[in-house]
């Protein structure tokens, strides 16, 4: 029976580990190294047997013993000898899957208006999630509000050992330091990554929201394992609108920050005429719009959230008026789509953000919208897995995906910085037995 080793550190050596500020540059890619495609074979058809994973991830069974062996030291993975072929002799006969349930890792989405805290496992299941909002003080009490609601919310873990920590933010992101300029919560150069693992004493990766909700959809939308050379365009849309390309396997990020979309032309005289993208079908926009077709009542303008709900809730309750401001922005971002589509022609064209999500009645809209605008072969859209989650598996995948392109090295990295006691880990082990 397989198990890590208890390791016990000083209090001193503990408090200097937790002072390390450890900011990873988010791994946002299908990684072909061998321990990473044996773990994802396990993640994606666990139980499973060595021989097996060989065929799937095409790895020669020697490689695949030794990648094994490293992720059940790792702690990653853990045997299952119950489920064992009779008769068969031999411990590469065992089954092994995730060994889930001792750890979890943190995403934080900060969005403009709110905060989402996320829990998730090795799987990229969400455990649990909440959410606050977005602090709109001076930059330097914002990031640290925020840290300390996350080490807060760690609080409630006492079973699960937390590894690493993904932030999901608008804006231009630097990966490589996780300092951040966001215009709109008026923060330039924030170093939300360094005061995240100050505060929390945990590796940290920092992603654009966009690039992250891609890589949410290339990483944990996957169903089967198969390499992936195609081209994919995602589209987000909610209080702010992004893309994001994948080309590859691979999110591309740019060194010098994600590209906008803001700013595209887009004409609607019901949704304000502004003549761009962002300012015509943000969520702000169309609560803008209700309000003078006296759809909503005036009201606090930092509602806007409540706002869109009393709005779907009228169009879904028969009011024509509704849904025509809402068809009409499912207008403008499928023309939006289209003439993305036509500028960079991807394989696959995905849509997320609750713009398109939390109103599927209007999606027929969107499609007739990039019908008619796009003048390539038609191309069907696809609607995020992630419905109205979207935005906790983009910051879950960028808490993982560092644990994912290369499990063995991002283990031992999360675990010498939470520096304090390995859990044992054997077959059979609950999360009851993992309490920190």
């Amino acid at each position: 029976m397989r198990s890590t080793t208890l390791t016990v550190h000083s209090h001193s050596h503990t408090s200097q580990l937790r002072s390390r500020r450890r900011v990873i540059a988010p791994s946002l890619h299908l990684s072909d190294a061998a321990a990473a495609s044996v773990f994802r074979a396990v993640r994606l058809r666990g139980p499973i047997g060595r021989d097996v994973i060989a065929t799937v991830t095409s790895l020669s069974i020697a490689t695949v013993n030794r990648q094994v062996i490293a992720l059940l030291d790792a702690g990653v993975l853990r045997e299952r000898a119950d489920l064992a072929v009779a008769g068969a002799i031999g411990r590469p006969r065992v089954p092994v899957e995730v060994n889930h349930e001792p750890f979890l890792t943190l995403g934080i989405h900060i969005g403009t208006r709110t905060t989402s805290i996320v829990a998730t496992d090795l799987f990229g299941r969400t455990l649990d999630a909440v959410e606050t909002p977005t602090p709109f003080n001076a930059q330097g009490s914002a990031m640290a509000s925020l840290a300390e609601g996350a080490r807060r919310y760690l609080r409630r873990w006492h079973r699960r050992r937390p590894l690493w920590v993904g932030v999901a933010i608008g804006g231009a992101v630097d990966g490589a330091t996780g300092h951040v300029d966001h215009p709109r919560l008026g923060w330039k150069q924030a170093p939300i990554g360094p005061v995240v693992s100050d505060a929390l004493g945990l590796p940290v990766s920092v992603a654009s929201h966009v690039d992250a909700m891609a890589g949410a959809e290339l990483l944990l939308g996957m169903r089967r394992f198969a390499p992936n050379a195609s081209t994919s365009l995602y589209v987000y849309a909610r209080e702010t609108v992004g893309y994001a390309l994948v080309i590859g396997g691979r999110v591309h990020s740019p060194a010098s920050g994600p590209g906008t979309i803001a700013y595209l032309p887009a004409q609607s005289e019901l949704l304000g005429g502004s003549g761009q993208l962002e300012s015509t079908v943000s969520d702000e926009a169309v609560v803008a719009a209700a309000r003078r077709l006296r759809l909503l009542p005036a009201g606090n303008r930092n509602n806007t959230s409540t706002a869109i709900t009393e709005l779907l809730r009228s169009a879904r309750g028969g009011n024509e008026h509704a849904r025509e401001l809402l068809g009409e922005r499912a207008r403008v971002l499928g023309e939006s789509v289209a003439l993305l589509r036509d500028l960079l022609n991807p394989d696959e064209l995905v849509v997320g953000g609750q713009a398109f999500t939390e109103y599927p009645e209007a999606m027929a809209g969107v499609e007739a919208g990039f019908a008619a605008r796009s003048v390539l072969p038609p191309r069907d859209i696809r609607v995020t897995v992630f419905g109205n989650r979207v935005q906790e598996a983009g910051a879950g995948i960028v808490s993982l995906g560092g644990l994912y392109a290369d499990p063995v090295g991002g283990m031992r990295r999360a675990l010498d910085t939470t520096g304090t006691v390995r859990p044992t880990l054997t077959v059979g082990t609950t999360a009851a037995d993992a309490s920190a």
